[in-house]
């Protein structure tokens, strides 16, 4: 009775999504215009003069190199978080494991799991292997049940195939943690009397990553999540959408076609030497630093150069790995051209002084509740700025100052803000982006469902809150 109700509640908010929900592109664009009417309307634009009208104000700070273009060099790390954890999930051990995997599920419910699971945890290693992952292991996960005449609906499989952008936050590629392991990274968004207290360290992993709060939450969610899911998922076939109804996707993989080696340079390209000597290179550089600096200092910089590594000594060859990036880069398209908008947005946010605004209103709550408001706040402003680091960049110095005035430990408030940012993310479809172009669905064909994957896990985040 229970799964009957839910999956017909996720049939029903689904067709709502479908019918209602806009493209990624033209959502960000609807937000720039929301997030500058909010801020003209409710901003009280600190540090402008007060004969300068708010219009201009508001535009050249958008227009501005801290403004639209403020997270270019952040950008090419998020797009090497994307291609590095594609270029791994598209190797040949990789790819087999999830060949293999798509073969295990017996129905379209246990496939929902499989799927959902494996994503999250992928998730929780790299938000852009988990991203990959969970879209190819949906896609043939799909292609798997329908070959053999089993009824699966493929929206809820791609639904699951997101789930690993739902825990990335708490993971090892989670943008807050990992950018105040070091002082100067804590110095940017700790007030002075903070630092003071703390010495001449930062906010370590073992303070945000590896707390009991953290293992709770995020290991919740891996098993909540797909659950919430594998109850939505309709059972009578006549509901069920498949792969083909959804989605407009080529027959099995790719052939690939490669010349003959013919020329030393075609052997420099495709020797194995070459690739592992590049990620020898890259791993003993990665060993240097988490020696010098501990493992707990680990940032975004060196989480690549693992995953690229690792890609490396898989593909086995420069010239593969080199293929399996530019089929990832596709993947950054829309990405590319839809970061500069939100990075305009957070700078109207900014100068309008509204961040500022919620951190004064967050302080108020007391030192049970700034996690809690300050977790809420985050998922709201993740809507307007669906970006870990981004919008980590403007509302963390925020929130911990918040939190240091309520007398909240900073390691819990970076948490807050990351779950808050990666709640929200079922919601806004920015990320979500790699994985349609893999499926091919559309965002208007799985937002139903995460939608409701949202509700429950953030219920899940706030009792961790208040029990840590």
């Amino acid at each position: 009775m229970l799964q009957r109700t839910a999956s017909r509640l996720g049939l029903g908010i689904s067709r709502f999504f479908h019918a209602s929900a806009p493209d990624p592109f033209v959502l960000a664009v609807l937000l720039t215009v929301v997030a500058a009417v909010l801020a003209l309307m409710l901003g009280d634009f600190p540090g402008a003069a007060d004969d300068a009208p708010r219009q201009t104000v508001l535009l050249d700070a958008w227009r501005a190199d801290t403004g639209l273009w403020r997270f270019l060099a952040f950008s090419m790390q998020m797009c090497l978080i994307l291609v590095t954890g594609h270029a791994l999930a598209a190797s040949k051990p990789a790819r087999a494991a999830i060949d293999t995997l798509a073969r295990l599920p017996r129905s379209g419910p246990s496939g929902v799991l499989l799927v959902g699971v494996t994503a999250a945890l992928a998730g929780l290693v790299n938000w852009g292997l988990g991203l990959i992952v969970g879209a190819l292991l949906a896609r043939e996960v799909a292609r798997s049940l329908a070959s053999r005449e089993i009824p699966a609906h493929y929206p809820v499989l791609c639904a699951a195939g997101y789930l690993g952008l739902l825990v990335w936050h708490g993971g090892l590629s989670g943008s807050a943690p990992l950018s105040v392991t070091t002082p100067e990274g804590a110095a940017k968004v700790l007030p002075a009397s903070a630092l003071e207290t703390m010495g001449d360290v930062g906010i370590g992993l073992g303070q945000t990553l590896f707390t009991p709060l953290n293992l709770f939450v995020s290991g919740g969610l891996v098993v909540l999540a797909p659950l919430v899911l594998w109850l939505l998922t309709p059972r009578d076939p006549e509901l069920c959408r498949s792969i083909d109804d959804v989605a407009d996707l080529p027959v099995g993989h790719a052939t690939e076609t490669r010349r003959p080696i013919e020329t030393f340079p075609d052997w420099l390209e495709r020797t194995p030497p070459m690739a592992w000597l590049l990620a020898v290179l890259l791993i003993a550089a990665f060993i240097r630093y988490a020696r010098h600096d501990g493992l707990g200092s680990i940032g975004l910089n060196e989480i690549n150069a693992a995953m690229l590594a690792l890609g490396l000594i898989l593909h086995g060859s420069l010239d593969s790995y080199t293929r399996a990036v530019r089929e990832a880069a596709s993947g950054c398209a829309c990405i590319i051209i839809q970061f500069p908008l939100y990075a305009g947005i957070m700078a109207i946010l900014d100068t309008s002084g509204l961040i500022e605004m919620f951190a004064k209103a967050l302080a108020r709550g007391g030192e049970t509740a700034v996690p809690f408001l300050s977790f809420l706040s985050a998922a709201v402003v993740n809507v307007f700025v669906p970006s870990g680091g981004g919008q980590w960049g403007i509302q963390g110095p925020v929130a911990l100052k918040a939190g240091f005035a309520a007398g909240v430990a900073p390691g819990k408030m970076v948490m807050a803000v990351s779950y808050g940012d990666q709640l929200t993310n079922m919601l806004q479809p920015f990320w979500a982006l790699p994985l349609l172009a893999i499926t091919g669905a559309r965002a208007r064909d799985i937002v139903g469902y995460t939608a409701l994957v949202m509700l429950a896990a953030g219920a899940w985040i706030a009792i961790g809150l208040f029990l840590f």
